[in-house]
């Protein structure tokens, strides 16, 4: 009984790391900007405030008012120009100009060439993606392994087992594709 029990945490356990690396895959397709303005786009800039690095949305209010425009609604006003700078040096293709109230991102139209190096990066991040749920796959196939090989588990308890694994791998990769193809239909939109 007590190997069932270890089996099917292990199952839990790839489960979890296959959704989180899914999960992990939309985060990051939500920062890939696609010629619209997305407040998510600057969730990972930080700003040095009062010594403590932080995030711009727990220092300002982001807003979209027009499909390419972001507007940056600073609280504290003296922090105006560090929240302009980080903005800059994220290198996110985008020049912040500031009118000593708020900070205005406009983005320009993205050129074909841009829209195909996007594509690039989206399809890198799904490569990524599904090399590390082949990892997980493959950690808990040896797992397995070493319970037949301790006797704790049969042959055709691994055999289907190891069917489990990739009907479940094969499900998440689907996920991913599909995740993938919508990005870049969403990118190569003009």
């Amino acid at each position: 009984m007590q190997n069932q029990e270890q089996v099917e945490e292990l199952q839990m356990e790839y489960s979890e790391q296959l959704e989180k690396a899914y999960n992990h895959l939309l985060d990051e397709y939500q920062i890939i900007r696609a010629g619209r303005a997305n407040p998510h786009i600057l969730d990972r800039v930080m700003v040095d405030y009062y010594g403590v690095m932080t995030p711009i949305n727990q220092m300002a209010n982001i807003q979209v008012p027009e499909a390419r425009m972001i507007v940056v609604s600073v609280w504290d006003n003296s922090q105006l120009k560090n929240i302009s700078k980080a903005i800059a040096m994220a290198d996110l293709g985008v020049n912040p100009t500031d009118d000593g109230k708020v900070i205005r991102i406009v983005f320009p139209a993205l050129t074909e060439e841009r829209r195909k190096e996007l594509c690039k990066q989206t399809k890198k991040l799904l490569e990524e993606t599904k090399v590390v749920m082949r990892n997980a796959r493959r950690d808990v196939l040896d797992k397995f392994k070493a319970f037949k090989k301790d006797s704790k588990i049969s042959e055709d308890e691994y055999a289907g087992l190891e069917e489990d694994v990739q009907k479940e791998l094969d499900s998440m990769c689907a996920k991913a594709d599909k995740a993938s193809a919508d990005k870049e239909k969403e990118i190569m939109e003009i």
